[in-house]
């Protein structure tokens, strides 16, 4: 099958959308579209084609069924939010490697960055050597991070060794065994990580026991407020119980850590309320329990702020990033106060790889983009323009149960119906998979899976983004559509 996505037609005055819908928030004025370029989406073949199901059977032999993946998208090379598959066509990514790629794939200062140390070096091993680049960074995140305190940091290869470090650190310091995470958490594959974990079924089943001391409380979903319950009284109950698990579950002076995603990622983009976070922090200051948290999907910049507890207004004593924070470099950052930080005797942490010098200098240019003013400005145009075409598809679309998230960070939760707000993960994997045949990547989230997640990188033009919600809107009316729920 060969056609080509055909926005650019209407740029030339034809009314040739292939089947789209003419939402007013998304299309662009006809004379605005005149000037500018053509579509990015360009298909020339099915998704997947024909070099790129070779790739995909040599993937089935070669690696693991566990490793699965989301699309069947086989990629060639990528530039800012497009990304070309070995079949030449060309797609919208609102994955964004999962929260990976906010300053866009391949920036030209990140890439030239790393070309410039490989040229010096590859790795000589922070624990044999002192080298600048690691040095620099930790400095940088030192500066930026939430907290008007000294701080130290330990860089690591992935968000779940940051986490894992975090924990151990915490544990260290205080002296005390446990740990209170939250349920639609996700912190990670390792031992301990995936202990931390909720979402029981995909992550954990099969992998035996998990580690002991870990208290797990619920989180405040304010979309599923218990009926005939309002928001806040829903609000106090979720915070009250908290009080209460220190009391049936766990005494707080075994308590070494809290650890919470500011908005929860894999849970379902749900942003935790102000005063649940600050109750936290509260709580923390009163029994000399380390507050981490997690803000390896949700922060460098993605929420609009370029920490998501920035919104709360509350300050941890330890953060945890990655993921944005190496533009696709495999890197990871704990952060925290100096005094904790420093507890651990020497060689208690670290490892072989830590503090990789491409991998840091493609950082700090990634992160020194994503703090200009430039970039933030950027983050809150992204994210309103998402918002207000997703707010436009829940007047529409009867199965879209809510619509939520913070800045460019956005979500799109879908119910079987809006009373009982059933989830329907079918549905939402029907969407994702004709939204990819039309030429964008997207994932789901949601402890029920039941939601398309959009993390599109934040150098994404307003055409693309229009182009790309588009594509979106129109899979979403098709499935209603295929159900009789549109006139």
């Amino acid at each position: 099958m060969k056609w080509v996505l055909s926005l650019w037609s209407v740029a030339r005055g034809s009314l040739n959308l292939l089947n789209f819908s003419t939402s007013s928030t998304i299309i662009l004025k006809l004379e605005d579209m005149e000037t500018r370029t053509k579509p990015s989406i360009q298909l020339l073949t099915a998704i997947p084609g024909p070099k790129s199901q070779e790739v995909l059977a040599r993937r089935v032999a070669a690696l693991p069924a566990g490793a699965a993946r989301s699309t069947d998208v086989v990629v060639d090379s990528a530039r800012g939010a497009v990304i070309k598959d070995v079949d030449g066509n060309t797609l919208l990514d609102f994955a964004g490697g999962i929260g990976m790629i906010n300053v866009g794939h391949s920036p030209t200062n990140v890439v030239n960055a790393v070309k410039r140390q490989l040229d010096k070096f590859i790795h000589t091993c922070q624990i044999v050597t002192t080298m600048e680049a690691p040095i620099q960074l930790a400095e940088l995140l030192n500066r930026i991070a939430p907290g008007d305190f000294a701080k130290k940091t330990l860089l690591c290869n992935s968000g779940s060794e940051a986490v894992e470090n975090a924990i151990n650190i915490a544990k260290y310091y205080t002296q005390r065994p446990a740990v209170i995470v939250f349920e639609g958490a996700y912190h990670g594959r390792t031992h301990l990580t995936l202990s931390l974990t909720s979402k029981y079924n995909l992550f954990k089943k099969g992998f035996g026991s998990m580690v002991s001391d870990i208290y797990r409380l619920p989180a405040p979903n304010m979309y599923r407020v218990p009926e005939g319950m309002s928001a806040q009284k829903y609000l106090d109950y979720c915070i009250a119980r908290i009080d209460e698990a220190l009391i049936s579950q766990v005494d707080p002076s075994a308590v070494a850590a809290i650890l919470i995603e500011p908005v929860l990622g894999e849970g379902g983009f749900i942003p935790i309320p102000a005063p649940f976070l600050q109750k936290l922090r509260e709580l923390a200051d009163q029994h000399g329990i380390v507050l981490i948290f997690d803000e390896i999907q949700c922060g460098m910049g993605r929420t609009g702020k370029l920490w998501a507890c920035e919104h709360a207004g509350v300050t941890p004593d330890m953060i945890t990033t990655a993921k944005s924070m190496g533009a696709g470099m495999p890197i990871a950052a704990l952060i925290g106060k100096a005094e904790i930080m420093d507890s651990p005797h020497p060689g208690g942490i670290g490892g072989t790889y830590g503090g990789s010098p491409v991998a840091c200098v493609a950082a700090i240019e990634a992160v020194k983009t994503i703090i200009s003013s430039g970039f933030q400005q950027k983050t809150e145009r992204v994210g309103e323009q998402m918002r207000r075409t997703l707010e436009s598809w829940k007047k529409k679309y009867p199965l879209v149960g809510d619509v939520r998230g913070l800045g460019a960070m956005r979500l799109v939760e879908f119910v079987k119906d809006r009373h009982s707000k059933t989830p329907d993960p079918e549905l939402t994997l029907e969407i994702i998979k004709d939204a990819t045949a039309h030429g964008i990547l997207l994932i789901r989230a949601g402890l029920y899976s039941n939601c398309i997640r959009l993390l599109p990188p934040l150098v994404i033009t307003r055409n693309q983004l229009a182009e790309g919600l588009l594509v979106l809107e129109d899979a979403i009316r098709r499935a209603h559509e295929k159900r009789g729920l549109l006139g």
